[in-house]
């Protein structure tokens, strides 16, 4: 470390968390060793768009179309659109429902595959202009994002690449450049767009062939447009998890490696804006381990995304009124997603009459009361910390705006919490500082009972929040060990809860 940098480090660690400079990418050189490829791997961090965007936690879906009206999940494109017309719309309800459940961001579906657009598109007749709605004169894209300006809410747009409305489709040319202009039309028309997300949905076109999407073009015009928006699933800043359970991976690292073709493309798209999407194979407990990255060409920060549907489909059914997920089971998910260092997207479909319905809106007030309930009090705020190679101990349970690491070169650490009154508690919550890398491996939480340290659980990653629940522990003793880490672990929050309803 130069003696500048030995100057600067200080005063940055004591200043709190600087926002996360743009390194979201490093390239891997030939002559690097396997602890020059962990030292990279723990220096990867978010660009500030990611940041931004897993700092939400919770965003939300709002399927609604055509498929709303037919009672369909996916429509082929030859539906009557004079079917729809939601009489007593009102996306104010829709945005105020979620925000109130402590939702951030939404994500209306503009186009979904059957190519009915939710807006006037000039580009196609399949489209909200040609149907009894306000007699042709409403666009729903304009009324989400009008309200989520309202309620201070972000905005995101769904435009599934694959239209089976469209005579284009399967003429890759055609069919990409009236993409293009459709997107253009919802990237400029609408104000601020925080999201843009698009699955990878795929069939043949009325030629018979099956359309080759251009999604490196339509990367770049959204960094043009909206250059402030991630790029979601089908794109370089955030992947889907690879189930739509609500149950992400056990491990789960938010840096991957990536392949010596893609490097390639990432390094000259530039460094400092990935443009690239990663390939990622679903399989398994485990995507970004030291087995994972030992072949690397380069490393990327590619965080998980957890969608699921509050109900048994993604577009509103009224057979499935009687089966929406209860308070209870919304907060289960939230601690396989969130818990797991994932973003959790939860789809909350209006009705036919444009409105959230009554079965939806309970379940969304239960599970927000759940969770305020659960962590309303961290109880090792009462307790006294001690790390003897910790730098900022006290700030693990205290509200500074800042982080705790290790002295000198330290991977590990031992930290211990002391209460003259032992508390009974369920949860551990801990969250690193990931715009300083993700770096822990494995830790354990212990409480001591009859003289002895005894485990009570232990996990691998952490990323930007891990919960894991138990058994209930009465102790006024408990440590956190961790075990492994890439680098000085880092971390911002350390909590204990008790609950009487946890997962």
């Amino acid at each position: 470390m130069s003696f500048l940098n030995k100057l600067i480090f200080p005063l940055l660690l004591l200043a709190g968390s600087a926002q996360a400079q743009n390194n979201s990418f490093t390239s891997i050189s030939p002559g690097d060793t396997e602890q020059d490829i962990i030292y990279k791997a723990a220096h990867v961090t978010p660009s500030p768009r990611q940041l931004r965007w897993q700092q939400l936690e919770l965003t939300a879906f709002f399927h609604f179309g055509i498929n709303t009206f037919t009672n369909k999940e996916w429509g082929d494109g030859k539906e009557d659109i004079s079917q729809f017309n939601p009489t007593e719309l009102n996306a104010g309800q829709w945005v105020k429902t979620v925000k109130d459940a402590g939702i951030k961001q939404v994500i209306i579906t503009a186009k979904h595959h059957d190519g009915f657009c939710l807006w006037p598109s000039r580009f196609t007749e399949h489209s909200i202009k040609n149907t009894p709605y306000k007699n042709g004169k409403g666009d729903i894209v304009k009324e989400v994002a009008n309200a989520c300006k309202k309620y201070d809410v972000g905005f995101g747009i769904y435009l599934s690449p694959w239209d089976r409305n469209s005579a284009y489709y399967g003429d890759s040319v055609k069919y990409n450049t009236y993409f293009e202009n459709q997107l253009t039309e919802l990237l400029s028309n609408y104000g601020k767009v925080d999201e843009v997300w698009f699955d990878g949905a795929n069939g043949e076109g009325p030629n018979g062939k099956k359309q080759v999407y251009d999604f490196n073009s339509w990367y770049k015009l959204i960094r043009k447009l909206q250059p402030q928006a991630v790029i979601a699933i089908q794109g370089p800043d955030v992947r889907w998890v690879g189930t739509e359970t609500g149950k992400g991976r056990l491990t789960e690292w938010s840096v991957l490696p990536v392949d010596e073709q893609q490097e390639k493309k990432i390094a000259d798209a530039s460094q400092k804006d990935v443009m690239v999407k990663p390939v990622v194979y679903k399989a398994g407990e485990d995507l970004g381990s030291r087995d994972r990255l030992k072949g690397a060409k380069g490393l990327v920060w590619y965080p998980a995304e957890t969608d699921v549907s509050i109900r048994p489909g993604w577009f509103y059914h009224p057979a499935g009124d009687a089966k929406v997920k209860s308070g209870q089971e919304l907060l289960n998910i939230y601690f396989t997603s969130v818990g797991r260092n994932s973003l959790l997207l939860l789809n909350i479909p209006p009705d036919t009459r444009g409105l959230i319905s009554d079965s939806d809106v309970k379940a969304l007030k239960d599970w927000a009361q759940l969770r305020e309930s659960l962590f309303k009090n961290n109880l090792l705020k009462e307790f006294t910390v001690k790390c003897t190679n910790g730098i900022n101990n006290r700030m693990l349970v205290s509200d500074q705006r800042s982080f705790w690491t290790t002295k000198g070169k330290d991977s590990t650490a031992v930290i211990e919490f002391e209460s003259p009154a032992p508390v009974s508690f369920n949860v551990l919550q801990l969250q690193e500082d990931i715009t300083k890398g993700q770096r822990i491996e494995k830790f354990l939480l212990q409480y001591f009972h009859d003289g002895k340290w005894v485990e009570i659980t232990s996990g691998t990653t952490v990323g930007y929040k891990r919960l894991l629940s138990f058994k209930p522990v009465t102790s006024g003793k408990i440590r956190l060990v961790i075990e492994s880490s890439r680098f000085n672990p880092t971390l911002t929050n350390v909590g204990l809860f008790k609950s009487d309803i946890t997962p």
